[in-house]
């Protein structure tokens, strides 16, 4: 923590890179711009992952760690959703983060303000007891939060469970959703996962204001309905996109990467990069099915494969396989492809290969910062959503924007290679891409915009780190 002159703030990040990579973004932007010092505040699960060590090690040094002990979550069962362990391992960290507090007040070196993100609300209680203003830092978007905003009332109006629900719920300025959408804790009302999810929810009401990874120009609507002034209404700052911009998040050396190399040597705009994220898992069969259709396709792509699970749409929380993911594809798929595809186990440097001219496309699952990486970028979307909130950003992106195309899942639960083949190629050779490429091309531009020193996101980052700055 710094000195009593140089305003400071803490974060405590949710377990998971994909949590972190905004905020250390956001705590980079207060660090040059604003000239605050940040610390991150890791709430203990377990040792601290490489991904997270090689982040962390990347950072300037106004910006500190502080690793809490690991919490006992031994008591919870092996189906118990990651919702719940995230939460519970804020809240059973709770006694170790009053301590903390308790002696950075004794140095006179507490934090103005404490920035959780949406399972760290338990947090505010220490935050509230040494007079430390708390913020939630929202890493997705507008209509997502607005959805959780909402979700309190939805929990006491509403008696079945949400995916019977028989109309869309319209919710101010946002894409109406319907329930079998709705974020994956929601469909079901008595796991815990939910309880959790609504727990932290209703608890959103005692920041002092929230922080959005979104911008003005990609959801005009909803950002607008939820600055809309209004009796005890929560200040919505959007700040977006935070998305990373090095490669610093990765195991890498200082070799030119191959699957730049390999870009380099293919047409402009030819190639559909397919990935799934850091945690996205395919069954076999399904991770088959996929292979078939790009192999059908005919079209060039780079896809980043990682082995797969029993469980459809699945994510990296259920521990990934350590076989070779190359062993699970077809029989000759490698050799069939080999002229137009190249497939990556495990990772790949997604932001340089989103970057690059070569790539015309991108199969998502909507993850938010791999979506805001493709629009950072301008490059139109394939949308496959998989879980969490994703469906929701799925529905924002081809609904309300018009940025993607999304594929459609059969009776059986499955997307099947004629609709990956049938997907791939409107998006890149059909009228269709070629508007969502427009589209694209438009938000790119409206991110050049906000991001300007006079630009929308600017502004309101400088509005809330002048608002600390009284603070302090």
């Amino acid at each position: 923590m710094a000195d009593a002159n140089t305003p400071s703030i803490a974060i405590i990040p949710s377990p998971g890179v994909g949590h972190l990579i905004p905020l250390v973004e956001f705590a980079k932007r207060l660090v040059d711009h604003h000239r605050f010092t940040v610390t991150f505040i890791f709430p203990g699960e377990s040792s601290p992952s490489s991904a997270l060590i090689s982040v962390l090690n990347s950072l300037p040094s106004s910006i500190a760690s502080v690793f809490l002990p690991p919490v006992d979550l031994s008591d919870l069962p092996s189906t118990a959703g990651i919702e719940t362990r995230i939460s519970l391992t804020v809240t059973r960290s709770i006694p170790v983060l009053r301590e903390l507090f308790g002696s950075l007040s004794s140095e006179k070196r507490l934090p103005a303000v404490l920035v959780v993100d949406l399972f760290g609300t338990d947090a505010f209680d220490v935050a509230v007891e040494f007079h430390v203003a708390p913020y939630i830092f929202y890493p997705s978007n507008a209509n997502v939060l607005s959805f959780l905003l909402h979700l309190p009332k939805l929990d006491e109006t509403v008696s079945c469970e949400f995916r019977d629900l028989t109309d869309p719920v319209e919710i101010p300025g946002c894409v109406p959703i319907t329930g079998k959408d709705f974020a994956d804790p929601c469909q079901n009302r008595n796991d815990d996962a939910y309880k959790w999810l609504l727990h932290n929810a209703k608890r959103f009401k005692e920041a002092k204001g929230i922080l959005l990874n979104s911008f003005v120009d990609l959801e005009p609507n909803a950002i607008k309905a939820l600055q809309e002034p209004a009796p005890n209404k929560l200040p919505v700052y959007p700040i977006g996109p935070l998305v990373r911009t090095d490669s610093s998040y990765a195991n890498r050396n200082d070799e030119p990467d191959e699957c730049l190399k390999w870009l380099d040597n293919q047409p402009f705009g030819s190639v559909l990069y397919v990935s799934f994220g850091s945690g996205g898992t395919l069954t076999c069969e399904q991770l088959n099915e996929l292979a078939f259709g790009l192999a059908e396709s005919g079209k060039r792509f780079i896809w980043v494969i990682r082995s797969p699970s029993g469980i459809a749409n699945s994510s990296f929380f259920n521990s990934h396989s350590q076989t070779d993911p190359l062993t699970f594809l077809p029989l000759g798929f490698l050799d069939q492809t080999r002229e137009k595809g190249l497939v990556v186990p495990s990772w790949a440097p997604q932001a340089q290969i989103l970057a690059h001219p070569s790539t015309g496309g991108f199969l998502t699952h909507c993850g938010w910062n791999s979506t805001l990486e493709s629009i950072v970028n301008g490059v139109p979307l394939i949308a496959w959503p998989l879980y969490a909130e994703q469906k929701m950003n799925a529905l924002l992106l081809v609904e309300g924007v018009g940025a993607a195309l999304r594929t459609r899942t059969g009776e059986d639960g499955m997307v099947s290679k004629e609709e990956v083949v049938r997907v791939v190629e409107k998006l890149m050779e059909g009228e269709e891409g070629k508007a969502i490429r427009n589209k694209m091309k438009e938000l790119k531009e409206g991110v050049v915009r906000v991001l300007r020193e006079d630009g929308f996101s600017t502004k309101s980052l400088t509005q809330v780190s002048l608002k600390w700055k009284s603070h302090q």
